[in-house]
């Protein structure tokens, strides 16, 4: 792939920032990248994860951004092991609110619906109204992209979970709103670049993943640094080592910045405990928005 070549602000940051995600255009991550980085940015859609990791990676895009986990359905393990394999930081998050909607061509009815596609995610998400609807599931690469398969290929019984931007963009009927089980439905996206971030002003986060040895107490002597510095653990997410069956590795989430002498302290007596430590980014921490 070539390099894009975006307009700079006398700042020396990007004022039409080319921003990957995955999914179609009318995704939640196309929303997600317009909230983060307003209505300039140029989003540049992706199959997959790792097509996203790659053109981020590559200096095909500027940014990425990539989901890691949903309020309602948990984390999104590909994109933790994508974090472990590619070479980039974390430079921040955006917590974004999903609205799921039940789109069909225009002229379709709830009783003329006999399947649901869409991600698994939203699937999941949806499950408790998919249910009492009583018809199959099936699952597709995303959201919008249910959408446009079936406005392009014309399906008729069959209904896509996806947000109104996709209802919108790809012209179908919206059956019923709000159909996720749980309504406070959200997703963190983290932004993906290939150099550290500027520290922002505000509460800071810090991100970073470990291989700890296979020997009792090892996970509670590193998370004993953190917690003799009254550090507060945000997140622990574990995922299989890939090296030897039934062996792990731990990603962590955690308040403060990796400048900050108290966290500084924290990671040097970490790294004491850890086979391998990796920090992935320090950054300002959202709130959970309203």
């Amino acid at each position: 792939m070539c390099d894009r070549m975006t307009e700079k602000s006398s700042s020396g940051v990007n004022s039409m920032p080319v921003v990957a995600f995955q999914g179609e255009l009318g995704a939640y991550g196309d929303e997600a990248v317009r909230a983060r980085f307003g209505p300039s940015a140029e989003p540049y859609p992706c199959k997959s994860f790792v097509d996203l990791f790659e053109a981020v990676a590559s200096g095909t895009v500027d940014y990425g951004l990539a989901p890691v986990e949903n309020s309602q359905a948990g984390s999104i393990n590909d994109v933790y092991d994508l974090l472990r394999q590619y070479d980039l930081y974390v430079a921040g998050e955006v917590l974004h609110p999903v609205n799921h909607a039940l789109l069909a061509l225009p002229g379709q009815t709830l009783s003329d619906i006999r399947r649901v596609i869409s991600h698994p995610q939203a699937l999941a998400q949806c499950d408790r109204f998919l249910r009492d609807l009583g018809v199959e599931v099936m699952a597709t690469y995303d959201t919008a992209g249910a959408a446009k398969m079936i406005r392009e290929q014309g399906l008729t019984g069959v209904a896509a979970v996806a947000g109104l931007g996709a209802a919108q963009r790809y012209g179908l009927a919206v059956l019923a709103e709000s159909i996720q089980t749980i309504k406070d439905n959200i997703t963190r996206f983290v932004v993906l670049q290939r150099d550290p971030a500027p520290r922002e002003e505000g509460p800071q986060k810090t991100m970073l993943f470990l291989a700890l040895a296979h020997q009792p107490g090892s996970l509670y002597m590193a998370l004993g640094a953190l917690a003799n510095r009254n550090i507060n653990l945000l997140k622990l997410e574990s995922r299989p080592s890939r090296n030897r069956p039934w062996e792990y590795v731990f990603y962590l989430d955690f308040e403060g910045h990796r400048d900050d002498p108290h966290v500084r302290a924290a990671l040097a007596d970490l790294a004491k405990h850890a086979n391998y430590c990796k920090v992935l980014g320090s950054f300002r921490r959202e709130t959970v928005p309203d």
